[in-house]
């Protein structure tokens, strides 16, 4: 046995009988853990922003603004609520379970995996955290190794705010992940791409084990010709900008009326000189892409389209410029796989058919995406909310749903299951139980064999 393997074994042992223990159940220890955590970030914030950069090239404010402030607040909004969350509550009992009481009662539901991604390698691997912490469950993470500073730095981070039997973090690549599946967990929180889910939904199958899937795909967004053209062109720039597009929920392509199209690429190349200056390649708040492999297939998308504005890049530094691309086709590469980079497909349409309609139908003629993004009317933003299907969105805004700790994230079909965030994290590592409590002071005969009364049993149900 391997050694990678044999530390995974003992890990996983021992959290299982650290949790059968009882120990994580009470909840005044569960406040204290969080407490903990968010005295941890304070210690050693300062250390996972310089891994950022070195990483990423993501300067502090992004960092703080995308990674620990989220942290920071999602750990403060449990404090303040899993009092209320974990509280046993009674419920309603119908006539016919007279003399009896009903209630619902939350339990954490055991040992969890996570599973996080590089691009936000803080908050997608620490936000879950707070949630498994909240409901009262043990963790593994596995950090991912595409950013191995702040996977570094995490791990100690863990190791010395944690017990091994309570939070453990392992690292390495896939062998280290199929090492971890192979193990039976209570609930598996896996956060990245489609195809790799796959692969943890079959592991979890194995045992009936609950997942949390939370994926990408291709997010759309449309602006109409009614639209504000100036705040859509600088709400996009900065969506798929920040990160290097390196975000799962930024706009993937936009569906744009031809009217307003020209406008819109003059207003998006003068968003981004304001956003990132002249010589954006010099600006500290602009990402670079996290390996060569990416690069390389993000590039690739723009040598094989027709260039709108942008589209020059820098292999030595992993640097690509926000990119248009003028109408690619329709089962091209860069318009049927997830781009996870500062390139914007404009698609305009060609049609007799209304606009929204026709946007409406594209959208729906492909998987479920994680987000979608409308500009223009606020009711015609509506009417394509309720005509399409996506994990979240915004009317008018790009990104911003995910800022809110009291609306639920996740994504639908495709792009995911499950969800997360405030009440929603603690619920997703917690199993809901029905327990009915009946008096034995009163048994009425109704119920039992051979059922007298029958006729009147059925009036009452």
């Amino acid at each position: 046995m391997t050694d990678f393997i044999k530390n995974i074994n003992d890990i996983t042992l021992a959290q299982r009988r650290h949790f059968e223990s009882g120990a994580t159940l009470d909840i005044k220890f569960r406040k204290q853990m969080l407490r903990r955590m968010l005295d941890a970030l304070d210690k050693w914030e300062s250390r996972l922003y310089d891994a950022l950069w070195t990483d990423l090239h993501k300067s502090y404010e992004e960092a703080f603004l995308t990674e620990t402030s989220i942290v920071k607040a999602e750990i403060k909004n449990h404090l303040n609520n899993i009092d209320c969350w974990a509280k046993r509550k009674r419920v309603s009992t119908p006539l016919k379970l007279f003399p009896s009481r009903s209630y619902i009662t939350k339990e954490p539901l055991g040992n969890a995996l996570i599973i996080a991604p590089w691009n936000y390698p803080v908050q997608l691997l620490l936000n879950p955290l707070v949630g498994a912490i909240s409901a009262g469950c043990t963790a593994m993470l596995k950090p991912s190794p595409y950013v191995p500073n702040v996977s570094n730095v995490i791990e100690q981070m863990i190791s010395e705010t944690f017990d091994k039997e309570y939070i453990a973090v392992v690292q390495g690549n896939r062998d280290v992940n199929t090492a971890l599946l192979a193990h039976k967990w209570d609930i598996i929180f896996f956060t990245g791409s489609p195809a790799l889910a796959t692969t943890v939904m079959a592991a979890a199958a194995k045992n009936l084990t609950p997942v949390v899937l939370e994926l990408g795909g291709k997010s759309p967004c449309i602006v109409d010709k009614c639209a504000d053209i100036k705040v859509a062109a600088r709400r996009l720039a900065w969506g798929k900008t920040l990160n290097s597009g390196q975000t799962c929920i930024a706009p993937d392509y936009l569906l744009i009326h031809k009217d307003v199209k020209a406008e819109f690429v003059a207003a998006f190349e003068a968003e981004v000189k304001i956003l990132h200056g002249d010589d954006i390649k010099a600006d500290k708040h602009y990402v670079r892409i996290v390996n060569d492999k990416a690069f390389e297939r993000i590039t690739q998308y723009i040598k094989d389209s027709k260039v709108l504005y942008g589209g020059s890049f820098d292999a030595t530094q992993r640097y690509i410029e926000p990119t248009l691309l003028d109408n690619p086709a329709l089962d091209s590469p860069v318009m049927t796989e997830e781009i996870f980079g500062p390139v914007l497909p404009v698609i305009t349409f060609d049609t007799d058919e209304p606009f929204l309609a026709t946007a409406t139908s594209f959208i729906n003629s492909r998987p479920k995406p994680l987000a979608l993004y409308f500009f223009g009317n606020e009711s015609d933003g509506w009417t394509m909310v309720r005509n399409t299907s996506s994990g979240g969105g915004c009317i008018n805004d790009v990104i911003m749903h995910i800022a809110n700790e009291n609306v639920p994230f996740g994504g639908v079909g495709n792009s995911g299951m499950g969800s997360y965030h405030g009440k929603e994290s603690f619920e997703a590592f917690s199993h809901t139980r029905s327990i009915i409590a009946s008096s034995t002071r009163i048994d009425l005969p109704f119920r039992y064999m051979p059922y007298k009364m029958f006729s009147l049993v059925k009036k009452i149900l």
